[in-house]
């Protein structure tokens, strides 16, 4: 991605990077652990990583993050689906989304597999609708398939207001003109849309009252696998459940997610009211093994559990699990860029209440909103690219949104100048999303946008980014960054600071690996007070941190 270190194998240095550090910590000789590889800088916060890879207090554990726990190879169903033998036409005038939505129900009924999309251009003048599980909806690549989109969401669905008042567009955050969620939940929504009665969007219904308890859960800290449960009846292995963590009056699992101490436990909570409807924090997570009462997961706890909380497993609204979306290019009718939070819904990928799902090879271009996770977990998305006019979100994540990766993606430079009053922010993340990492991007434009909702323990790893955008967000909305935030070799084109450098804004975090940076254009101040605990190494240097890329490191842990 014209990120000047092709000539280098990733692997290669990723071995170096995790024999280093093996010398550090046992002193076993290198040349016991792996052959000499091209040198680098290892910090001592890789090396105290090592030693506590679960709990660290600055660097999140995200090594399962994605689809299937990060599993590198995406499925390749096998094709059950021809859009053209359900009527589409690659003749770029006929309206081809009933006939592709026709051959994604077919598949839908057939138990799942793909739906092909042979090369040309399709205009669709209606949304795409993947809401079966194991539907793969596959072009012939990026560079040969086309769905030419002419409407958006507003013409398709009806205005859709915020839940939190004023005259903004939800289609300034959420849907999509390919949308992935679960058939009932999607419903569900549209007809709260079309009734004015706009929902919540996540994993337990419109007024968050979707779902049920299936136990009680004991105590247990941050980076364990397991918990105890006091009825395992209703569990077994292969299940998705929601961990439920409910917050008390004293806003303790609130400063928990800030990294706690005095600045946290200073903080006035009552206030923000965006930021406390988003609690109950809930976390989607597969069960790996239930034995007796004990319930292994597939990944370890981001949080505490502590019986303050009202820890317990519960229900949730259907999910949409491995589905995917392939080798395809979403152009959008280029018109301009709308005014801030006027969004009219010219929208490209979401991922809504799915788990295990992916993008592999998109491309969209001239959209308000690019690629979006909204209650979405354990995805990937890979090979992805935002482009044309201009975006408002090439990338959010939000409503909850867990595990996620996002890794080899680009947002490029805008082919048309900005028109006033529109805002470009990057690749967000926000409303207690958690565990997410951003991993190889190259960003002509836009910024590391935490949008407040204190989003935590959340990594961005060997990324170049001509540091432009800004960050939003609702005082309401509470901090930008709760604990655990990791920057990780990433390089600023422009020396901006602002959202890069987060030693002085992020408690409990860490900057590793950035070349030198300044404050100039949005310069923002901490939400806590007193010392942060956050960590600043191999500041002002570039490609020297080894591991160069956190995400890999860990995951070959």
């Amino acid at each position: 991605m014209g990120m000047g270190h092709a000539d280098i194998s990733r692997r290669g240095l990723l071995g170096s990077a995790i024999a280093v550090a093996v010398v550090a910590v046992t002193g076993t000789p290198a040349a016991a652990v792996a052959p000499a590889r091209p040198r680098g800088e290892v910090p001592a916060l890789w090396r105290e990583f090592l030693r506590t890879p679960f709990t660290h207090p600055q660097i999140p554990y995200v090594g399962r993050a994605g689809y299937r726990a990060g599993v590198t190879r995406l499925p390749r169903r096998p094709a059950v689906a021809d859009v053209t033998a359900y009527g589409a036409v690659a003749d770029g005038t006929t309206d081809c989304a009933p006939a592709i939505n026709r051959a994604i129900a077919a598949a839908g009924r057939a138990g799942g597999g793909t739906v092909i999309i042979p090369p040309g251009t399709y205009r669709i003048d209606g949304l795409i609708r993947i809401g079966y599980d194991n539907v793969v909806l596959r072009g012939a690549g990026s560079d040969r398939t086309t769905l030419y989109a002419t409407k958006n969401l507003t013409e398709l669905i009806g205005v859709y207001g915020s839940r939190y008042g004023g005259d903004k567009s939800s289609w300034s955050w959420a849907g999509g003109l390919i949308w992935l969620a679960p058939t009932a939940r999607w419903d569900s929504l549209i007809a709260a849309v079309q009734a004015k009665a706009w929902p919540f969007e996540g994993w337990t219904g419109n007024k968050r009252d979707e779902w049920e308890t299936l136990t009680a859960v004991s105590p247990a800290e941050q980076g364990s696998w397991s918990v105890t449960v006091a009825d395992a009846r209703r569990l077994r292995p292969g299940q998705l459940v929601l961990l439920r963590l409910a917050d008390d009056a004293g806003h303790t699992l609130l400063e928990h997610m800030s990294g706690g101490g005095p600045g946290p436990e200073a903080y006035y909570w009552d206030d923000k009211t965006k930021l406390t409807s988003y609690v109950p924090y809930e976390w989607p997570v597969r069960i790996a093994r239930v034995a007796g009462r004990k319930v292994t997961f597939e990944r370890p706890l981001p949080l505490d559990v502590r019986p303050e909380w009202d820890p317990r497993l519960t229900t949730h609204v259907g999910a949409l699990t491995g589905a995917g979306v392939e080798g395809l290019t979403l152009q959008a009718v280029e018109t301009p860029q709308s005014p801030h939070l006027l969004d009219k819904g010219y929208n490209g990928v979401v991922f809504q209440c799915t788990y295990d799902c992916w993008a592999d090879d998109v491309v969209v271009r001239h959209v308000d909103n690019g690629f979006g996770l909204v209650a979405a977990s354990s995805c990937t998305l890979r090979r992805t690219r935002v482009a044309g006019r201009g975006s408002h979100h090439p990338y959010f994540c939000r409503e909850g949104s867990h595990d996620n990766l996002i890794e080899d993606f680009t947002i490029e430079q805008r082919t048309v100048p900005a028109p006033p009053n529109t805002q470009l922010h990057g690749i967000n993340v926000e409303g207690l999303s958690s565990c997410n990492v951003w991993s190889r991007g190259e960003m002509q434009m836009g910024t590391f946008d935490s949008h407040r909702g204190l989003p935590f323990a959340n990594v961005r790893t060997d990324i170049t980014v001509n540091n432009n955008g800004r960050h939003g967000g609702d005082a309401s909305a509470g901090p930008l960054f709760g604990a655990r935030f990791t920057h990780w070799n990433v390089r600023v084109t422009n020396g901006r600071a602002g959202l890069m450098r987060i030693d002085q804004l992020a408690p409990c975090s860490a900057t590793v690996g950035l070349n030198e940076v300044t404050e100039f254009d949005q310069i923002d101040v901490p939400d806590f007070t007193g010392d942060l605990h956050s960590r600043l190494e191999l500041y002002g240097t570039t490609d020297v941190v080894r591991p160069r890329n956190l995400y890999e490191a860990q995951r070959e842990l």
